[in-house]
């Protein structure tokens, strides 16, 4: 069956994130959320995502390599978005990740006090990569990018549990179709099956969001249908995992695909995406 390799320090997987980073990621989110910018909610949760990560493959002898991470913004420019010791690298180990953010900062969140109430707690939070909204959506150029990536990786570890790609826009490609290209990442394959591609639309349209669909019937446009056509189907321990975690009732087919992405959207589907991989650490 596939997607059931392990993943250990000698047979890693990998986990790449794509950024929109067009200018009109300024633009806030919409239906039900604050003015928070696209920009900086994805950002936001991926940084926290990937201390999440990193926090998994700890163990007493330190963080252990069992994933690969890359992070590609495409705006103004299209590369690493990593900054900090990390800048300008497409795929580092988990450990880097955890050893090498580009600063630490301090914040304040809130926690239960065992008495019904809510205290402040300061909590140090690593940051890896800044939101950023300039420039066009060079798309094309960033899936093409990620493709090369993710084949050196299969090609380097082939009997790996399939990489994952989280792929966050807002916007239509200003560099051509991508459709083709999406194809070629969606058809990379190690022994175990297929690279998984979710497609994530955040927008700041007022418009109800779309979760994970099983079909295209109900998308608003070509772009959307376009994107949804381009997702991975999720696999039946995703499907489950958005069951039991969030109380998604999925249908047979359901993509890894979100229509007008709210925050709590972009967050479940960094979830449903990672969750299953994390399952196999060994």
């Amino acid at each position: 069956m596939p997607y059931t390799a392990e993943i250990n320090r000698t047979n890693p997987s990998c986990f790449l994130f794509m950024i929109d980073q067009s200018g009109s990621m300024a633009d806030p989110f919409g239906v039900g959320e604050s003015n928070k910018r696209k920009a900086e909610g994805v950002t936001e949760a991926i940084n926290n995502h990937l201390r999440e990560i990193a926090l998994k493959c700890a163990r007493t002898d330190g963080v252990r390599d069992y994933f690969y991470i890359g992070v590609i913004g495409y705006g103004a420019q299209v590369g690493s978005a990593f900054t900090g010791p990390l800048a300008g690298k497409e795929l580092v180990p988990i450990s880097d990740v955890a050893n090498l953010p580009a600063r630490v900062e301090e914040r304040v969140k809130f926690v239960e006090d065992g008495a019904g109430g809510l205290v402040d707690q300061k909590v140090r939070v690593p940051i890896w990569f800044d939101p950023i909204a300039n420039g066009g959506t060079p798309m094309c150029q960033a899936l093409s990018m990620g493709g090369r990536i993710l084949k050196k990786f299969i090609s380097d570890h082939p009997a790996c549990f399939p990489p994952v790609v989280i792929h966050y826009t807002d916007g239509e490609s200003t560099d051509g179709d991508p459709t083709v290209a999406m194809r070629e990442i969606a058809n990379l394959s190690s022994t175990d099956g297929n690279v998984l591609l979710f497609n994530c639309h955040v927008s700041s349209i007022r418009a109800e969001p779309i979760a994970f669909p099983h079909s295209h019937v109900g998308l608003p446009d070509q772009y959307a249908r376009m994107l949804f056509n381009g997702a991975s189907e999720l696999t039946p321990i995703m499907c489950e995992f958005a069951e039991n975690e969030y109380g998604l009732n999925l249908l047979p087919g359901a993509k890894g695909f979100t229509f007008n992405a709210t925050l709590v959207l972009v967050i479940q589907a960094l979830n449903i995406g990672t969750r299953p991989s994390l399952a196999q650490l060994r």
